[in-house]
């Protein structure tokens, strides 16, 4: 298999990379089930690449049927250090239109039933999520969209609500007055398990619509939806050729080390199944 450091998830729209050559799909066994779908393995523009559909193959998963934990796992497991993530987002502003893309540098948690750390059982860590975007990731997309003149807003929070429902009018509402800016159904908890794995993790959020507050959007409409992301799946896939082609040899942001001082668990009371366990994420901190 080609080393690889470089992931891309792909959401709604964005369910296969053209242009990988030396393609391989592989499986990848995690102790917490199958990834979403086999990891696609090849080279892009000259760059080892891994690519994970995260609905998987066909469309087939919920939001909430997603096992992020087995996705991200097997990312890790393989080599991956940076995750391009890319997802439909509906904006709660007036100025972050359809079609616009948006590079989110903060998360609003409002799902319910998913599993959103690897730890527990006999190991307490405590990462730091304060700012949850690798900021040198998102720089180095930022930059590629402006070389490729695609209209992009650098910066905003991103509510992740449960689904796979779209939000209440009320809803919408609600969350436009807490001053967010884009909503989608997806990157939490991808982006805490790529943290807790020590992955440097950055969004590629592709606005479809207005969500439902917009008076002369007032209702999701999910034809409209699928018009709109295809036209800015086009625009994701740019931006990700090029940017695979941008990304450092070494990192030097602070996700690389996002569990140094994080594990409170003493070394000799973590059980040994668990080091077992997780020994790709936690094994360059046990004695």
């Amino acid at each position: 298999m080609l080393d690889v450091r470089c992931g891309i998830i792909g959401g709604t729209g964005v369910d296969e990379i053209e242009g990988l050559t030396n393609r391989e799909e592989i499986e990848v066994t995690t102790p917490f089930g199958a990834p979403s779908s086999p990891i696609i393995v090849g080279e892009l523009m000259g760059v080892n690449v891994a690519f994970l559909p995260r609905h998987g193959e066909g469309h087939v998963l919920l939001p909430s049927e997603i096992n992020f934990k087995a996705n991200v796992f097997a990312f890790k497991k393989i080599g991956v250090d940076l995750i391009l993530s890319v997802s439909a987002v509906g904006s709660l502003k007036e100025n972050i239109k359809p079609l616009n893309i948006v590079l989110p540098d903060q998360f609003f948690d409002r799902t319910k039933n998913r599993a959103s750390t690897f730890f527990g059982n006999g190991i307490v860590v405590h990462v730091n999520f304060a700012d949850p975007v690798c900021p040198s990731l998102r720089n180095i997309v930022y930059n590629v969209c402006k070389e490729l003149e695609i209209e992009v807003v650098n910066g905003g929070t991103y509510i992740c609500i449960e689904g796979p429902h779209f939000s209440s009018r009320a809803e919408s509402e609600f969350y436009r007055t807490f001053g967010l800016d884009i909503i989608g159904m997806t990157n939490l908890p991808e982006a805490k398990l790529a943290r807790e794995a020590e992955i440097c993790y950055s969004t590629i959020a592709l606005v479809t619509d207005y969500d439902c507050w917009h008076e002369d959007h007032t209702e999701v409409d999910i034809e409209m939806v699928f018009k709109n992301l295809k036209r800015n799946s086009a625009n994701a896939k740019k931006i990700i050729k090029n940017a695979v082609q941008k990304i450092p040899e070494k990192r030097t942001c602070k996700c690389r080390k996002a569990l140094e001082n994080a594990i409170i668990t003493r070394d000799d009371l973590i059980p040994d199944s668990i080091k077992k366990k997780l020994q790709p994420i936690i094994g360059n901190y046990l004695k």
